[in-house]
């Protein structure tokens, strides 16, 4: 369809980034404007914002803080034959452009919708020459998913309230069940009972050289080694000079390992995890810039396709590209005799979409790294790497086994060599240990033994969720979708039930407090299977398969007399701990202060008064007891220094000199004032988070709200993030600037 020469069409995007973008592939007939993410949001006139005895329907208001957008829009959009509504190619978007449409005040059929997996000229131009209508169905999806959202926290918040004396606390239909996992694994943790066990190496010689091999069987069977004494009864067997070292079989193969698929939004964040250091949330923001446009010397252009998606499809067209780039650059051997297609994997796969990819394959790392910050393009080398390692030839493997005889022991050692790199010249999954140097043995060589070394292990419990990891768990149960992982891990933070340590996910005491109660009183809405069983209808809906207030309303009967009953019955918790007063011997309770933080008070009060601090995991902070050494030493005299916990949070104290000082959690983000400090967090003397520069009192800077590192894109001034019920906001810290974007 497109548009002629004489007419005048606007384009509606989420962010003004793509503006850019879109701006130079279109040319100046089209006028390019942002509506910042969503324009309107449930009304709160009404508490819930929607009409449960009226087939839940919703009643929307646009957003104070988009009024001015939304007159600009209709400004533009009054003088314009036709309106693009451009929003992300996901559910989200797709109610994104049906709220636009809705508060523009022209004639509907000057309004289309149209999307686009990458922001390249072919892409864009063709969603314009194929505009469609607003899928109602995806739009309803998204609004089912709003509804049930708000139905859970609105309904299990106060329950948490009345029960715990806590009003800082809420609930969330996804989040709370992500908060389950993390609670179990941790008592798994605590459950868990090493158990000892021991590995025998020995260290054998042929023609002088040497090289370990594990003990592996006794009379055929696998060996168990579960003590000292055994260890070393078998070691002393191992040593007499009876026993003949003996090559018993040599067993060569040679395998063929093929790439795996490109990346989804999943696999992109775990791998970013574990090779980059990432969070889930910045590998995200990352991956949105190069989506949305990086200014090179032509102008801004998309670098990859969108990042939100569990499709692993790829066009033909980028094939093609692959695959010229491939035989131009590393030789036809490194092409496979046919492309590499990949299966979808799993069921209601979005595969409309792409999978992530460079949208300019012959756009290479080196190539852009000029134009891109190291973060950028240590993820664009990232995914860059990993797509075009997947259209490349497999490896060729040779696997070599050697079993060696020692009287009734059996050892083995095993070797493997690459034939041929095939992919692997550009992408590994897993980090490859080095190829084990051994001589060249064949069955019948006799070896000499140089040394038996026995070795102590103790089984492990299982590790703590890191983020890449719960995003792998919840895909795995069909928990939340691509665009909800990153939203999910950061909230569960947030609201202070998990927090870092190590890059592993734990959980505070008041988390595991919060998981305890919805278990036991909400066990459908804490269930693994029913909440992925609640994914599925949604994408039922988004598929014509239901009805949205059908689905409503067969949730909303059982969770509604579920929650009238636990609020009937509720009385406030008393959550008595293992601590006995130390005054009067009773035992001490947990409670909560009017800021929200849980201590200890004796349940003797008011007769005893005594209360206790807790940490976040739910430890009693005793200052009488011996103070944590820090590593490092008094800047001052060069005393000793000791971590202790104070009101304001923890903070070191020489031994000598007393010199205190605040342990600073820093943002990493240089201060734009005087370029020299970093942005560090802090509090005031009423408990309030801040952002200031750590030169304070030399420089004063300060924010209100936590800086994301990146600038503004409209001023330059530094961007902070926020979040409101509606989503996580993206804004600038010039208040005269006004930039804002609903995340």
């Amino acid at each position: 369809m497109g548009t002629t020469s004489k007419e005048k069409a606007l384009v509606i995007v989420e962010s003004p980034a793509k503006s850019k973008t879109i701006k130079k592939i279109l040319g100046n007939n089209f006028s390019i404007e942002a509506s910042l993410g969503h324009v309107r949001d449930l009304s709160s006139k009404n508490e819930l914002g929607f009409d449960v005895n009226n087939g839940f329907k919703p009643s929307f208001v646009i957003l104070p803080e988009k009024r001015k957008v939304v007159s600009k829009l209709n400004e533009i959009a009054k003088k314009s034959d036709k309106i693009y509504l451009a929003s992300d190619p996901d559910r989200e978007g797709e109610a994104i452009a049906w709220h636009v449409k809705e508060v523009l005040k022209v004639p509907e059929d000057k309004i289309y919708r149209i999307e686009f997996n990458e922001i390249t000229p072919k892409a864009v131009k063709y969603a314009v020459d194929h505009p469609r209508q607003i899928d109602m169905d995806k739009v309803q999806a998204q609004q089912t998913r709003q509804i049930l959202d708000k139905l859970v926290g609105y309904r299990l918040s106060p329950v948490l309230w009345k029960q715990l004396g806590n009003y800082h606390l809420s609930a969330g239909r996804v989040q709370s069940v992500a908060l389950r996992m993390i609670c179990e694994r941790e008592e798994e943790i605590d459950a868990f009972i090493p158990v000892e066990y021991w590995t025998i190496t020995a260290q054998l010689e042929k023609e002088g050289k040497r090289f370990d091999a594990e003990l592996t069987k006794f009379i055929g069977s696998k060996i168990e080694i579960s003590n000292e004494e055994e260890a070393l009864k078998i070691k002393e067997a191992l040593e007499s000079p009876e026993i003949e070292y003996v090559v018993s079989n040599v067993a060569k193969r040679e395998t063929s390992r093929k790439p795996t698929a490109p990346f989804i939004t999943s696999t992109l964040q775990r791998e970013a995890s574990s090779k980059l250091g990432y969070g889930v949330s910045k590998t995200m923001q990352i991956a949105q810039k190069l989506y949305e446009g990086i200014e090179l010397e032509e102008g801004s252009v998309g670098l990859i396709t969108y990042m939100r998606t569990d499709s692993v499809r790829i066009s033909d067209d980028a094939q093609a590209m692959a695959k010229d780039y491939i035989i131009n650059n590393y030789g036809e051997k490194y092409y496979p005799s046919t492309p590499n297609n990949y299966a979808k994997g799993k069921k209601n796969v979005q595969d409309a979409h792409e999978a992530i990819r460079p949208s300019y394959p012959d756009r290479t790392p080196e190539s852009l790294k000029p134009y891109l910050t190291n973060e950028q393009y240590r993820l664009y080398k990232l995914i860059w790497n990993k797509f075009m390692s997947s259209q490349m030839a497999p490896a060729k493997i040779a696997n070599k086994t050697v079993d060696i005889t020692a009287g009734d022991y059996e050892l083995r050692v095993g070797t493997s060599k690459v034939l041929f790199d095939g992919f692997l010249k550009l992408y590994q999954d897993a980090e490859d240990g080095a190829e084990t140097k051994i001589p060249d043995l064949s069955e019948g060589d006799k070896l000499n033994m140089k040394e038996i070394l026995p070795k102590q292990h103790f089984t492990q419990p299982p590790p703590r969720y890191s983020e890449a990891s719960l995003v792998k768990a919840l895909e795995e149960y069909g928990i939340g979708r691509p665009s909800t992982y990153a939203s999910i891990i950061t909230k569960i933070q947030q609201r202070q039930y998990v927090e870092k340590q190590d890059k592993a996910l734990v959980p505070t005491f008041l988390g595991k407090t919060v998981c305890k109660q919805l278990v036991t009183q909400f066990a459908d809405i804490m269930d693994y299977a029913f909440t992925a069983g609640m994914e599925e209808k949604l994408d039922k809906i988004a598929d014509k398969k239901a009805v949205w207030n059908q689905v409503l309303q067969d949730f909303y009967t059982p969770f509604i007399d579920t929650v009238n009953d636990v609020m009937s019955n509720a009385q406030k918790v008393r959550i008595e701990s293992d601590v006995t007063c130390p005054n009067c011997g009773r035992k001490m309770i947990v409670r909560t202060n009017r800021f929200g933080s849980q201590f200890l008070g004796c349940s003797g009060y008011p007769e005893c008064k005594t209360i206790l601090s807790l940490d976040k995991s739910g430890a009693v902070i005793n200052n009488n007891e011996a103070p944590e050494k820090s590593e490092e030493k008094c800047e001052k005299c060069g005393g000793d220094l000791y971590i202790k916990i104070g009101p304001y949070g923890r903070y070191t104290e020489c031994e000598n000199c007393k010199d205190r000082k605040s342990i600073v959690k820093s943002t990493g983000v240089t201060c734009p004032k005087c370029g020299e400090g970093e942005i560090i967090e802090r509090k005031s003397k009423r408990g309030v988070v801040f952002y200031g520069c750590n030169k304070y009192p030399d420089c004063d800077y300060v924010l209100w709200n936590e800086p994301t590192g990146e600038k503004c894109p409209d001023c330059g001034s530094l961007l902070t993030k926020r979040t409101l019920k509606s989503g996580e906001v993206i804004e600038c810290s010039n208040r005269a600037c006004g930039y804002k974007q609903t995340t």
